[in-house]
């Protein structure tokens, strides 16, 4: 099956989906195989949560997740804060990445 990552901006969050071929001869089907859920400003996207269903774990939809969505926040000049433990994870095993994440500029301390 072909997965494909889609961004669902009113839900604020990316898709995998899986294309299950025709339902009725109408149309193709999608199943939702895993998400990523995000917050999301004019200058910065925070990952906070990501799920992949069951059936399709150890498939590499979360890394497709998050690849996706990371080269999107590339393409729009966004910082990356990393909540969501697979994402900070998976950007350390990705140096290539780090280089999108937010660092605070704030020099403020008690």
């Amino acid at each position: 099956m072909a997965v494909k990552i889609v961004d669902v901006p009113e839900k604020r969050r990316y898709e995998a989906l899986l294309d299950e071929g025709a339902d009725d001869g109408s149309g193709e089907r999608s199943a939702v195989a895993g998400h990523a859920e995000y917050i999301r400003t004019p200058e910065l996207i925070a990952f906070v949560h990501t799920e992949v269903e069951p059936g399709h774990e150890g498939q590499g939809i979360g890394s497709s997740l998050v690849r996706t969505s990371l080269d999107e926040a590339r393409d729009a000049g966004l910082r990356v804060l990393a909540t969501c433990p697979f994402y900070a994870d998976w950007i350390n095993r990705h140096p290539e990445y780090a280089d999108l994440l937010y660092q605070a500029r704030s020099k403020v301390s008690d």
